[in-house]
């Protein structure tokens, strides 16, 4: 059991911090190149089709407003994201990604699609199964354990 856990806590530490390396490789050799993960993963936040306002945003990313409006600001000088105002509420502003966001985002996408694919290939489906369940409980006992109630997914 002590070696069990021992592996496995070097596997996840190794591989959180690779996967933020690879992450940050892709994006400096690839068309995305101006942009650092934590801006693709606000992106991301943003999401596709929906205009967003800023208070939605940093509640998915669990950042405050003030930390997300700096981010934003980068991203819209970039050219990724643009900021317009609400057709019901003139006084509110809500974001959207710009064709270059768009496409920012599904390059973002594929990486980790192409991820994934690459995890479960050659995987037994009673192996998938185990993995998915094993996934889950981490992810539920980090969420429960460090209060996290934002969710990154639309």
């Amino acid at each position: 059991m002590d070696r069990t856990i021992g592996v496995i806590n070097e596997t996840l530490v190794k591989l959180f911090n690779d996967i933020l390396t690879i992450e940050q490789t892709a994006l400096k050799q690839g068309a995305l190149s101006d942009i650092s993960v934590t801006e693709i993963h606000t992106i991301e936040a943003i999401g596709m089709y929906v205009p967003r306002t800023m208070s939605e945003v940093a509640a998915k990313l669990g950042i405050t407003v003030g930390t997300l409006t700096t981010a934003i600001s980068n991203l819209v000088k970039k050219g990724y994201v643009k900021r317009e105002r609400s057709e019901e509420d003139r006084r509110v502003v809500k974001i959207a990604l710009t064709k270059r966001g768009k496409l920012a985002y599904r390059i973002h996408g594929k990486f980790h699609s192409d991820m994934v694919k690459e995890t479960v290939q050659g995987l037994s489906e009673e192996e998938e199964i185990v993995l998915t369940s094993a996934l889950e409980k981490l992810n539920k006992f980090f969420r429960e354990k460090y209060n996290i109630k934002n969710c990154k997914k639309d």
